[in-house]
């Protein structure tokens, strides 16, 4: 439907999801192997709990009258992590193409006044949080043009390279993208000190893959990290934060390992994280998509947009 011209680059406020693998975890009750939300795919009671998941943020952006992106529970759903769960080559297709088909019955169930835009989201290679192998573009772009192929041959409006830890993964993803002739957005993950895991700033691994891809990524994205992480590393500014669209912030302050280790769910305070947005906004100019990742929910994702357009 937007391939063409994704509406969140003409304006307008557009939310997305929270942090779909702790909610479901969590809140829910239910087991996710390998953190995999779309191994819920595999029969209807787990397709209905995506479903019902996904419905609260759908009606609070179809509510406020705000453009949505909705992102598939498809982070994981690549072949190095299927065949760790046993999904051969033909299943996870399959199951991709599930994850998008559901995306389209909750657009058409939600579609208000503003667009729904239809987000194929793709995963690293490697763990997010305490990545033990490193990529080089041309393995990237060999790996990840398996999901992407996918997704290019569905309703899929784009696709969405979250918790991205590296560079040259990064540039992979978007070449894939673009051989697929389907728009990418690249999300990157910081550490405490408001750099990726690699090491590198964020603004280099902005300025890197632009360089490497005449620019194709539509916009930027951060995600997996709390705003007192990555402030200090918008403040400052630059052309490289012009081209950041989006955030998904974590709900707590600790680390990727203390997060990685914890065994009850830190949501901190979604009036402060909400808070921390707004102070923000400032020095993101060109941010207008906004949700969440680990330990958020809706009540922060309300939070956010409330304080975002106050």
């Amino acid at each position: 439907m937007y391939r063409e011209r994704l509406p969140q680059l003409d304006g307008g406020v557009f939310l997305t999801d929270g942090g779909i693998e702790t909610t479901l975890i969590f809140h829910h009750g239910l087991e996710l192997p390998l953190f995999a939300a779309f191994d819920l795919l595999k029969d209807d009671e787990g397709t209905e709990a995506l479903r019902r998941y996904y419905a609260g943020y759908a009606a609070l952006a179809r509510d406020r009258g705000l453009g949505f992106v909705l992102e598939s529970p498809t982070w994981r759903a690549s072949p190095g992590w299927a065949k760790q769960l046993g999904h051969s080559n033909d299943e996870l297709e399959a199951l991709n193409r599930k994850a998008i088909s559901l995306m389209e019955e909750i657009r058409a169930e939600y579609q208000g006044s503003a667009p729904i835009v239809i987000s194929g989201c793709i995963g690293p290679e490697g763990d997010g949080y305490a990545p033990d192998t490193t990529l080089t573009a041309d393995e990237a772009e060999d790996y990840h043009a398996v999901q992407i192929g996918t997704f290019a041959d569905t309703a899929a409006d784009m696709v969405t390279a979250i918790t991205m830890t590296h560079a040259e993964e990064a540039t992979g993803v978007t070449r894939a993208a673009r051989a697929a002739e389907i728009p990418v957005v690249i999300s990157f993950t910081l550490e405490t000190d408001g750099r990726l895991p690699s090491g590198q700033a964020l603004s280099g691994a902005i300025t890197q893959v632009d360089d490497d891809t005449d620019a194709t990524p539509a916009y930027y994205m951060i995600n997996c990290a709390h705003p007192t992480h990555f402030e200090q590393a918008l403040a400052g500014g630059g052309p490289w934060v012009q081209r950041l669209g989006g955030l998904r912030a974590n709900a707590s302050t600790k680390s990727h390992t203390e997060l990685d280790e914890a065994v009850e769910l830190d949501e901190g305070d979604p009036d402060e994280l909400a808070a921390r947005h707004a102070e923000l906004k400032a020095l993101l100019p060109a941010v207008n998509v906004l949700g969440g990742c680990c330990g958020t929910d809706h009540r922060h994702v309300g939070a956010i947009c409330s304080a975002w357009l106050a």
